[in-house]
């Protein structure tokens, strides 16, 4: 049974958490968990409080045990972007871009 999380419009920028997701995809949830907790990317703590997120659905609602589970899907889309300008020399105004995410984690039941 597969038990999904999702976080939306997460301040970020997609292409940094999606190394992040890359890099657990297809792992023991155990064994992610850990793997997040030492990453220096600021994206991992996103990426671990959806895992964590998941992990919980799965044991709370489905009645799934958190050491047989691993992470099918992970991934990160682009979410929308907040636009601001900001004040240069001589009157001009240069874009400033702030990027959003939506993080996704799907975790399956190992015997599944």
């Amino acid at each position: 049974m597969r038990v999904s999380a999702t976080a939306k419009y997460l301040r970020g920028s997609t292409r940094k958490a999606r190394l992040v997701t890359l890099a657990i995809r297809g792992k023991r949830v155990e064994e992610a968990a850990a793997l997040l907790r030492f990453m220096p990317q600021h994206a991992a703590r996103d990426v671990a409080m959806v895992l964590k997120s998941a992990t919980a659905n799965a044991e709370n609602n489905h009645n799934l045990s958190a050491e047989d589970l691993i992470i099918v899907e992970a991934h990160a889309n682009e979410g929308p972007t907040m636009k601001r300008w900001r004040p240069r020399a001589q009157g001009r105004a240069f874009p400033i871009h702030k990027p959003m995410t939506h993080i996704t984690v799907v975790v399956e039941d190992r015997e599944a």
